[in-house]
């Protein structure tokens, strides 16, 4: 087991009602990731800075001893908390505390999850997993310019192994105890895209949608990017029910 270390890693949100619901719960948002989204709003965490907020191993785990006879969940999340490796320490410190555990993943670590999730002392009780775009446009994730060619077709096939690799691995989940998540981001969910993205998850899936607000964004230009109207969000969660019945607004 990687060791409780004083070394700050990773933001503690110590309690919350919407990280792990219906829990009470604290969230942990461990920082570095392997994607670039352009609308992302973790900035700090993504490109692994040093900044404030952060906090270490060992604060976490003393704040989930001190307060477990009140939180019942512990919410994992990021940048992406699969490359992290102080993650490991915390969950297997969060589970022998009998906490419920909520991880948050982008789905580019196929390996990395099956280990967490065929370890009992390692294993979420809730797995909610990012679809970020469909297979052709993973490459937008990369930050690769749009006239590299041979690097957009590299990372939208590496990508999608991967990512469809985790799907297959979650959907062995109840479907009371997982979800898919995309942002209706307009460059990166259309139509065709929520079509091609439908198609990747299984029948029975939960499947949230949910608005883009462009604030915050990792590449500044998206703070330029209107949102979707109320009503072409309705077309698009339409456009997702036709595969997954479970799709909705959220």
């Amino acid at each position: 087991m990687p060791p409780v270390t004083e070394e700050r890693t990773a933001v503690l949100r110590k309690t919350s009602l919407v990280d792990f619901p219906p829990h009470l719960s604290a969230a942990v948002f461990f920082r570095g990731c392997n994607l670039r989204c352009p609308y992302c709003y973790n900035t700090d965490l993504v490109l692994n800075h040093d900044f404030e907020e952060l906090v270490s191993t060992k604060e976490i785990i003393s704040h989930l001893e001190k307060r477990r006879n009140v939180l019942t969940g512990l919410a994992l999340s990021g940048g992406e908390a699969l490359l992290n490796p102080a993650t490991e320490a915390v969950v297997r410190a969060a589970k022998s505390l009998d906490y419920k555990i909520k991880l948050d993943t982008n789905g580019t670590c196929p390996a990395q999850l099956e280990r967490f999730l065929k370890d009992p002392t390692l294993s979420p009780d809730y797995l909610a997993m990012d679809i970020k775009t469909s297979p052709k446009k993973l490459w937008m994730l990369m930050g690769v310019p749009e006239n590299e060619e041979e690097q957009k077709e590299k990372f939208n096939r590496l990508l999608d192994k991967n990512i469809r690799k985790s799907i297959a691995l979650i959907s062995e989940m109840p479907a009371q105890n997982r979800e898919w998540r995309t942002v209706l981001v307009p460059p990166l969910a259309n139509r065709e895209d929520i079509a091609q993205m439908s198609a990747m998850l299984p029948k029975d899936a939960v499947w949230y949608l949910t608005s883009f607000a462009p604030q915050h964004c990792l590449n500044p230009a998206y703070q330029r990017i209107a949102p979707y109207s109320p009503e072409q969000e309705e077309e698009l969660i339409e456009e997702a029910q036709k595969a997954i019945p479970g799709a909705s607004l959220r």
